[in-house]
């Protein structure tokens, strides 16, 4: 059982620039593929971005791509995402995600991913 516990949201005026960290649980994070999804009110969990276990390779989705950062601390088991150039479409609630350990999906959908986070609010004003 992995437990994930997300901090760093908040309120920031667009343009602006904020850091999510996500703090797991257990003794074998650098196993797990970490993924940060986003839920707009009254829309779906998308993807944000993912940085898996196997050579620590990242991928985006096109909406952050040059302006969001994944990266991890398998020392520290921590999962960061740096938002960076801030939009107020980025405003929803940023959720982290672990897999199941040594996962060879892509990782880019909901359903791949076993432990979720409960959650921090980011909002963007315009």
């Amino acid at each position: 059982q992995v437990q994930l516990v997300e901090s760093g949201g908040g309120l920031v005026q667009a343009g602006g620039s904020l850091r999510l960290s996500c703090a797991a649980s257990g003794r074998t994070f650098s196993s797990y593929t970490m993924g940060w999804f986003r839920q707009a009110p009254g829309k779906e969990r998308e993807f944000v971005a993912v940085s898996r276990w196997s050579g620590g390779s990242t991928y985006y989705a096109d909406s952050v791509k040059g302006r969001f950062t994944i990266s991890r601390d398998n020392a520290k088991n921590t999962v960061y995402l740096q938002m960076n150039s801030l939009k107020f479409e980025d405003t929803a609630v940023y959720y982290c995600a672990a897999s199941r350990p040594y996962y060879s999906g892509s990782a880019y959908t909901a359903r791949e991913y076993d432990y979720w986070g409960q959650g921090t609010q980011v909002t963007v004003s315009s």
